[in-house]
């Protein structure tokens, strides 16, 4: 271990890790190593700490987790000092709450921001990774860890004649944080995923006229949002490890109180209603948990569809475009669902009209606003609401290159490839974390993150104590951990969405479901069982010389309880898929 300032100078002695992003997961990855007397820079291309929620503050942007288990568990200090306005806590708060952290455990002289990394490249010779910036600066790290987000990189959607457009056009994902007000305009805005479903109320209220540009509808449920209803508080303020303890232990990473014995086919209709109801009243992912089967039963499926597609027109006074919100080319669930504050009502506005691009589709700018094939329409201002290159847009932006010289771009040609969605065979000593092949964005990201870093902070003592140098994935444990991933979300109907989930969102990305959806609590279990066994399926050197050579990946953990209704329907997607042998 170095003991040289990490700030000295970037060409001196190499530091013990280097960390791309100041978001949540590069701070805490920070300050876990710091406390364990690792040398440590992050490296951050914003102004700021916060990662997504220094970027994302467009109109009524807020975490559609609740607040309460978005955030961080693991200082009781912290816990008990910080306490959330609302059940959803707001982009200007979640920002507060970074900075709160980077503050509290004096983050900041670590963290060299405004310093965008180009290129990665590991020297096999010295064991150490070489790193330089946008501008020019040049770092030797003995770990690289990619704390850079799932959701950090934005498509590079772009129209026909934008440049031709006289008004302002904003991004979303890249809001100017002076803020933008619309009163008075008029707006119009691509895209109804998560981030324009939270700002279209918001810009609603302000605009004089709204236009709405649809390709595809997005199942969203209501947040409710406000207080933090008492009985959360005072079971978090019970026993807050027990409460972050129970909320680890689910697949998604939050309690959700989730349903897995009960069918809906199985289950009275009215019962079935009333617990939909019951879960709709409580707003937010609540009726996800709903029944057993609705995430692999197409019928089951269908019957939360129906319900969703009831309250939609409940809420849209016209049945034209009641009919145009309503998803009719994915199962629920199967794209990740959003959550909303008045939404579906905004519609209902004078001032907000709506468009079906698969109707109407956009032909190009123009100087004054945009042409379709059946009108054209003036604007002061259009927003991009068009999401984002998920899971690997901000890594293989990066030059990386491993063993060899493999460049990061070729090894996953094909779709990314990961061992735990942790590391990457041919590229020692780099860590992703919440990465392809991890739980991450199925999840709440807080708990994700934090088990991530855990995980990466006892693999690095590990290595010191035992004076070893180098740690990478072999590539027999990489293939037989993304059968795994395969595995896992084959029996699902997630597969059956063109999603960002799948990269279905970024032209000529391959097509891949990328994150582990066999959830949190049974990941954590495999990672657990991985370093139990010496890091099973990790190859292990000191220098030259190979100290373990573990290439095969066993650990699985018992298999949860299912339906016995949804056993057929598994095995028959599995061994359709080739991931289990047909019965003799």
């Amino acid at each position: 271990m170095t003991t040289s300032s990490a700030h000295a100078s970037p060409d001196a002695l190499p530091i013990d890790a280097l960390i791309v992003g100041a978001g949540f997961s590069g701070m805490y990855m920070l300050h876990k190593l710091r406390g364990l007397g690792f040398n440590a820079t992050v490296l951050e291309a914003g102004s700021g700490v916060g990662g997504t929620w220094y970027w994302n503050r467009y109109p009524g942007a807020r975490v559609d987790i609740q607040s309460l288990e978005y955030s961080f568990g693991f200082d009781e200090g912290l816990e008990q000092e910080w306490r959330w306005s609302e059940r959803y806590a707001p982009q200007a708060e979640l920002e507060r709450y970074a900075n709160h952290v980077a503050d509290r455990f004096d983050l900041r002289r670590d963290i060299r921001f405004d310093t965008r990394v180009t290129a990665a490249h590991w020297d096999d010779k010295a064991q150490l990774w070489e790193i330089k910036t946008e501008k020019g600066a040049h770092y030797r790290a003995r770990h690289l860890i990619l704390a850079t987000g799932c959701l950090s990189m934005p498509t590079d959607v772009t129209f026909p004649g934008i440049d031709t457009f006289e008004g302002p056009i904003y991004r979303t994902s890249r809001w100017p944080h002076e803020g933008v007000d619309f009163t008075g305009k008029r707006v119009g805005i691509i895209g109804t995923g998560s981030s324009a479903i939270q700002s279209i109320p918001v810009i609603a209220e302000q605009a004089a006229q709204l236009t709405v540009f649809q390709r595809t509808p997005n199942y969203s449920m209501p947040a409710h949002n406000g207080p933090i209803p008492k009985a959360d508080m005072d079971a978090w303020l019970k026993d807050p490890r027990a409460y972050r303890a129970a909320s680890k232990d689910t697949g998604g990473g939050f309690q959700n109180d989730g349903n897995t014995t009960t069918c809906a086919t199985e289950t009275p209709p009215e019962e079935v209603r009333a617990e939909l109801e019951r879960r709709w009243a409580w707003g937010g992912f609540r009726i996800l948990g709903a029944f057993a089967d609705t995430g692999v039963d197409t019928e089951a499926n269908r019957i939360v569809q129906e319900f969703i597609a009831e309250k939609i027109r409940e809420q849209v006074k016209d049945p034209a475009v009641a009919d145009m919100l309503t998803p009719k080319d994915h199962p629920f669930g199967t794209k990740r669902p959003c959550v909303d504050t008045g939404y579906y009502a905004t519609f209902n506005r004078p001032n907000v009209s709506l468009v079906d691009l698969r109707a109407e589709p956009l032909v190009t700018f123009t100087a004054q606003g945009i042409t379709t094939k059946a009108k054209d329409y003036e604007f002061d201002a259009v927003v991009l609401a068009t999401g984002f290159d998920a899971m690997t847009g901000a890594i293989d932006r990066i030059d990386l290159r491993g063993r060899g010289g493999r460049r990061i771009k070729e090894h996953w040609a094909e779709g990314p490839r990961t061992y735990l969605g942790l590391m990457v065979a041919g590229f020692p000593n780099m860590f992703t974390i919440t990465g392809p092949g991890s739980p991450s964005v199925l999840t709440n990201m807080i708990n994700s993150i934090e088990q991530h870093v855990e995980w990466i902070a006892e693999c690095l003592v590990s290595l010191k104590q035992h004076q070893q140098t180098s740690i990478e994935a072999s590539a027999e444990a990489e293939a037989a951990w993304c059968q795994q991933v395969a595995a896992a979300v084959t029996p699902s109907l997630l597969p059956q969405a063109n999603s960002w989930y799948m990269g279905a969102n970024v032209p000529g990305k391959p097509r891949m479901f990328m994150p582990y959806a066999g959830g949190l609590n049974t990941y954590t279990e495999i990672c657990r069982q991985v370093a139990a066994k010496n890091y099973e399926g990790f190859i292990i050197r000191q220098g030259d010389r190979v100290l373990s050579d573990s290439h095969v990946f066993t650990s699985h953990p018992p298999m949860p309880d299912i339906p016995a209704k949804l056993l057929p329907i598994i095995v028959e997607r599995l061994t359709a898929a080739g991931l289990m042998p047909a019965a003799q």
